[in-house]
């Protein structure tokens, strides 16, 4: 079994430990750094977001193997020629204003960099103003706005509304998701998107960028 295999099946487990160790492996036999991303850590979140489409695995395993693929891109990103891969797309993601909740836009993250994408997170609790003052200065082709309290559900109505009095609106396409909310409340909103969970929310991203 090549190590790309090997890569590729620990992370898909989710066995942090196995694929550091497997990835500095692979490196030391001089495998390139981007063929270990796109054809071991990439093609197993791939697997991974299929099986959870299909039923196969739940949330949990797939944030296990999430933060597998994770440990591993912590040892090849820093080989690469400007410190990162080639992404497919450049996303802000963040938990809107009220809400510290934060496992789901993680996740969201975490999944979106596996699959490829410059992930840059704001965090939670982050003001209309943060998500409109990030879109200037990293000018992302996505932005993504979590909320799991139905109270802070207004908090996106805000942030899009902002970005609309900036003039970035259309600029970068908003994605919304989190527990309460609905593809009727996205299109309420003005959102571009809506995703019930992770994986819906990288083939939003995937689907926005082949569009």
């Amino acid at each position: 079994m090549s190590v790309l295999v090997e890569i590729k099946e620990a992370t898909r487990t989710g066995d942090q430990d196995k694929v550091r160790g497997l990835v500095q492996k692979g490196l030391d036999e001089g495998l390139a750094p981007e063929r270990i991303i796109k054809e071991a850590l990439i093609a197993a979140m791939d697997v991974v977001g299929k099986e959870f489409g299909e039923g196969k695995i739940y949330m949990p395993e797939m944030l296990i193997a999430a933060r597998a693929m994770k440990s591993g891109l912590e040892i090849v990103k820093p080989l690469l020629v400007g410190g990162q891969v080639q992404s497919i797309a450049k996303v802000v993601i963040g938990t809107v204003q009220g809400d510290l909740h934060d496992i789901g836009k993680n996740l969201v993250g975490m999944m979106l960099e596996g699959a490829g994408a410059e992930v840059i997170d704001l965090g939670v609790d982050v003001s209309p103003q943060k998500f409109v003052e990030a879109t200037q200065t990293h000018q992302p082709q996505f932005l993504g706005l979590s909320a799991l309290l139905t109270t802070t559900m207004t908090s996106m109505k805000s942030t899009i509304e902002a970005l609309e009095e900036a003039g970035l609106k259309q600029s970068v396409r908003i994605l919304i998701g989190g527990a309460p909310i609905t593809q009727g409340f996205a299109d309420e909103i003005g959102a571009d998107g809506f995703g019930s969970n992770a994986r819906e929310a990288v083939e939003l991203v995937r689907a926005g960028v082949t569009a």
